[in-house]
Formats: structure tokens, sequence, C-alpha cells
């Protein structure tokens, strides 16, 4: 039995399509009596389509009395070679397997996204034993073992801050899109990224307990309850075989005429009905991929049609994922904001802190000139920078840095600063001389199309759900603005895991959306996920059923509504094909039909089914 399974499985599409291209023009030989043979051109799409369909038939009977519809075909070619109608059983295996092919090239690929993200799995760690310091394997780090870590290094385990201050990039396990100061006694998570300077650190939690290993298994386990939907021939399989079997009987029975009742095996085969479900999906697949979507999963529009929630990460998604100065207040009526601005570029100039990098990457595209170079520049890390520019002594950084330089906030300008700290932003003060002078606040911005496309996801009957890693505030500031009601925010990969996972346990199937390592397990859970193509990781590609390759969100409405019309196709197809079936069966009963006629009758419910699905490539819902 597995040296049969092992043929079946030989040479995979390649192989199928070569088949089906030799079966197609000996049934044009046979039909037309176009080749000279001493035997029925036909025989060929019997022994390559036919053949494979009855072993598959054998082996699901045999090792787990499985009854599908090639259990029907099978007696239906087996009957038809017995009484000579070699024509009938050719081509009945021939759009069987026509059909089979679609199926097959709307299955997803295999894919490699737990690999890729074992392969961020920290290889080495730096040991400190007492003044000495040796690399290790991450794996043989203990629990209070002490490690440095150098900029630019990726944190190895789990652990807590001795000495040190850096700021750290966490994309990778909450998907913040600005990075996290950390200093003496703040907790560093495996597989985030140290930004600058070094620190020691003391391990807390390592090996399988470690995060990123954590994430692994999320996203191994994540998809195990997503259900795959069954072709709709198979679905019915058993009551069409017992249908088809009894009536061809009974026919036999009262007319004594054999022909008939293998006419109606013939016209029983399902070959419109096994048609109707790919070819809508093909030409769906087809029509996205028009509008920016790489569809992975065979069945993931046939899922997305029956989503009744979409949740959304933030960073990435809904925002540009970078941080953007997005205001310029000057506290003193001599100082304008723009000079504000240009100490501020002047000063970060040097600067190895991503919130300096972004400060001076938007003054020079606002700009396009110079920046003054700064004098006796000092990095102050986890608090900011210290420099000279055209003489005057210029502190850039947070509020930690203001108490510890002695310069005094009153209450008025803490007042008008936490106005933007409310609102999510990161506020970034700056003095001059010793005196506060102003601030800048720099946050993640939102996409232009953003706010229209939730609405439209709205009218289509979908409620739109916010999962992010960002703070509160953060998180809270971009749901008004878009109009979103279901907020939640200060979650870690698991958590938005649960949350997809208790939406669907309320039987409130969910689509996820994201672009972040952070969002894999999530968008792995969920019944259906949609990554950001472009600026997404690859494992969140990897592990997602749809991918948005140019990142325009605005058609992800367009794709709701696709996934719908696909199924109402899918509807029409089922309809029409069982309607031509039940004619066709009469019309063999009272012996209208012989087996060749009933064929052709299938080709023809066929090539009309395949036309109706042809008609989604260029659908688009009218506005």
């Amino acid at each position: 039995m597995q040296k049969l399974e092992k043929f079946l499985e030989w040479g995979g599409t390649p192989k199928k399509i070569f088949c089906l291209a030799i079966s197609g023009l000996a049934l044009l030989a046979s039909i037309f009596d176009l080749a000279p043979l001493p035997f029925d051109a036909a025989w060929a799409a019997i022994i390559l389509c036919g053949i494979p369909i009855i072993l598959e038939a054998i082996i699901g009977l045999v090792t787990a009395f499985d009854i599908k519809a090639d259990v029907l075909v099978s007696v239906a070619l087996i009957a038809s070679v017995v009484i000579g109608e070699d024509f009938a059983a050719g081509e009945v295996a021939f759009i069987m397997q026509l059909g089979a092919l679609l199926e097959d090239l709307t299955v997803a690929k295999a894919r490699a996204g737990i690999e890729k993200l074992v392969h961020l799995t920290p290889r080495t760690a730096r040991k400190i034993d007492g003044v000495a310091e040796q690399i290790i394997p991450a794996e043989q780090v203990n629990i209070g073992d002490i490690l440095r870590v150098l900029p630019g290094e990726t944190v190895p385990v789990d652990g807590v801050i001795k000495s040190g201050q850096t700021s750290i990039n966490q994309a990778v396990m909450t998907g913040e899109s600005l990075p996290v100061d950390k200093g003496i006694g703040d907790e560093v998570s495996s597989g985030t990224v140290n930004q600058f300077g070094s620190f020691d650190m003391r391990a807390t939690k390592v090996g399988e307990d470690s995060s990123i290993q954590r994430m692994i298994r999320l996203v191994q386990s994540a998809d195990a309850g997503k259900a795959k939907i069954v072709g709709a021939a198979d679905r019915w399989a058993t009551w069409i075989v017992v249908a088809a079997l009894s009536t061809a009987a009974l026919t036999w029975l009262i007319t004594g005429e054999v022909i008939r009742a293998v006419t109606i095996l013939v016209v029983f085969c399902p070959c419109s009905l096994v048609l109707a479900t790919p070819t809508a999906i093909m030409a769906a697949i087809g029509n996205a991929t028009k509008h920016g979507f790489l569809v992975r999963e065979g069945d993931a529009l046939e899922r997305l049609a029956s989503v009744a929630k979409i949740t959304f990460d933030k960073t990435g998604t809904l925002t540009y994922g970078t941080p953007q100065v997005v205001a310029v207040h000057s506290f003193l009526p001599d100082i304008p904001e723009q000079e504000i601005y240009t100490y501020a570029a002047c000063a970060e100039a040097r600067s190895e802190h991503p919130l300096g990098k972004a400060i001076v990457r938007c003054y020079r595209t606002l700009n396009q000139k110079d920046i003054i170079q700064a004098e006796q520049f000092q990095m102050l890390p986890g608090r900011g920078v210290r420099a000279i520019v055209t003489g005057k002594e210029i502190v850039a950084g947070n509020f930690e840095l203001l108490s510890g330089q002695n310069i005094a906030v009153s209450p008025q300008d803490a007042a008008e600063a936490k106005k933007y700290i409310d609102d999510g932003c990161t506020v970034i003060y700056l003095s001059i001389g010793q005196k506060l002078s102003g601030f800048l606040a720099l946050a993640d911005t939102l996409r232009r199309e953003a706010t229209e496309m939730i609405a439209a996801v709205k009218t289509a009957g979908v409620a739109p759900v916010l999962l992010t890693g960002d703070h509160e505030n953060a998180a809270k500031h971009i749901a008004g603005q878009l109009q979103i009601n279901e907020v939640h925010a200060n979650c870690l990969p698991e958590d938005k895991l649960n949350w997809i996972d208790a939406y669907q346990q309320e039987h409130k199937q969910v689509c996820m959306i994201g672009d972040g390592i952070n969002d894999a397990p999530a968008l792995k859970k969920a019944f259906v996920g949609i990554a950001m193509g472009r600026i997404g990781s690859d494992i969140a590609i990897d592990a997602a059923d749809v991918v948005l390759v140019s990142d325009d969100i605005k058609e992800l409405p367009h794709l709701m509504y696709l996934a719908k019309k696909m199924m109402a196709t899918i509807k029409c197809n089922l309809t029409f094909s069982m309607t031509l079936n039940f004619a066709a069966i009469i019309l063999a009963m009272v012996g209208i039909l012989n087996p060749v006629v009933g064929a052709l009758v299938h080709n023809a419910g066929s090539v009309l089914v395949i036309l109706n699905s042809a008609f989604l490539l260029k659908w688009r819902k009218k506005k």
C-alpha cells in the first residue's frame, strides 16, 4: 500500500500537467477519430488519469474505509470500460484529474517560518567570570550567570541589567516602533537587540524558558485548531456514492438495460461539482494578485469570507513604523520653534540613539541643508546628549536628564509636554545654556489610507480591533483617530494569541493583520492571517495565509468583498452542477442519454462552471 502511495506522489504537479496534456490530446483524437490506432485513443486518458483515481479510491477504502468522490468515479470508469464506452471513461477521468490539479495549485507551499525564527535564537553569550570574559554557547548559560552585551548584539537570554545604560529594540517581542531605554534593574528579553552602549546583566530565564524559545513554541502550536475546508464533492461523497449505485441498480433491474445503469454512473460523477470550488478560488486569487495580495493558502479566501473581527497590529500596519517629529514647541517667546528644531538636530547629529537619529533625519528631510557641527559632544546613555552648538551649551533628552542637570521645569511647561505624552508621543526636552527652552515630540505616524480603510472594513460588516505591544496612551490615540472601539495595548506575543483564541472560542472567526516577528504566532492562530509584505519580517510572512505585497492597506476591503463574492460564485456553481446532474440522471434513466452523450454533458457543465468562475478575475465591487 505504501508503494502505491509513493507511486501516486511521484513527480507532483509537473507529472499531472503532462498526463493531462497527453490525455486531452488523446480524447480529441478519440472523438474525432484523428489517429488510425488499433485501439481507442481514449485509453491513454483511462490509463494516465483513470488508474491514479482507482488507486486512490482503493487506498482510501482499504486503509480507512474513506468513501470519497473517487470511489464513484472508479465504479463509473470500470463499468464504462466493461461495456466498451472507452471515451466516456477517459473523459470522466480527465475532468476529475483536471479538478484535482486545480485544487493542488491552490494549496499552500511548504513554509519555513519556524526555521527562520529559530535562526533568531542567539548562538553565543559573553560570560563574565571575575574580570575575565568568555564566549560560550548560549545553551550553556545558567541562571545567575553574569553576561555582557555589546552594541548591536542580540540579548542571549532573559535577564536583569546589573550595570550600564542602553536602548533596546524590542520589536521582536512587542512590535514597538520606538526603542526602549534601559538601565540598572530593568529586564531584558532574549532575541531583542542592544542599540548602543554595553551593559552587564544577570541571567534569569535560560534555555526553553527564554522569551525567544517561548515564541518558537507559540508559532509551532498556534495553527493546531485551524481547520481546512473540505471540498464539496468529498463532503457529500458517501451520499453521492450510495445514491448513484442505488439509482443505477434499480434502473438496471427495472429496464434490464445495463447501458442505462452505466450512463447513470457516468452522469452521477461530480465532475462540475469538483471544478466548482477550485476554479472560483483560482480566479479570485488571480484578482487578488492584481490588487497586491499574494494568497499563500488555497482556502484562505474561503475562510476570510466568514470572519467577524479583524485584528490589527499598530506599528507598521496602521502606522509607518518609524518615529517622526510630529511637533516642535518653544517655551521662550524670543526663540522660535525652528531654532529649537535646529539646535536639537545639531546636538543629536552624532548621537547613536534611534530617537536622535530620527530627529536628524526628519530635520534634513524638512530643511534640505547642512547641519552645524557640534563641539564637545557627549552621549548620556539612557538620558540624552550634551553638546556645544555655536558657542551655546545644548542639552537634549528626557525628563530624568533635566533633573540630573538641575534644569527647572515649570508646571505650565510640564502640562504642555504632557498633552503630547498622553497622545502616545515621546518628548525630547531641549535646554539652551542651562535654561529649558522647548521640546520635540516624536511618534509613529498614521498611514494616509488607514482611516478610509477602517471605515470600509466596518461597512463590510467586520469589527476592527487594535492589538498592539505599544503602551496604552499610544494605542488609544491611534484608535481614536481611526474610530476603533476595541483596543488591547501592552500585548506580548502570547497576549495577542490569547485574545484571538478568546474571540474564536466565542465562535467569532478572526482575521489578523500584522508585520512583525512578534505577530507571527497570532497570524498563524487566526482563522486568516495577513502579513505586510514590503516592511514585514520574513517570519510574519511565512506564518500568514495572505501577504500584502505592496503594503497598500487601502485594498484590504476589496479583498474582503472579493472573498464574499467568491463564496457566492462557488454556491452558484454548486447549485448549477447539482441541477445539471439531476437533469442528466433523469434523462439517463429514461434512456435518452447514453454514456458518451452523458460524458459530453459533463464537459458542457464543466465549461459553464469555469466560465462563471472566470468572471471573478476582473471583479470589483461597485461604489
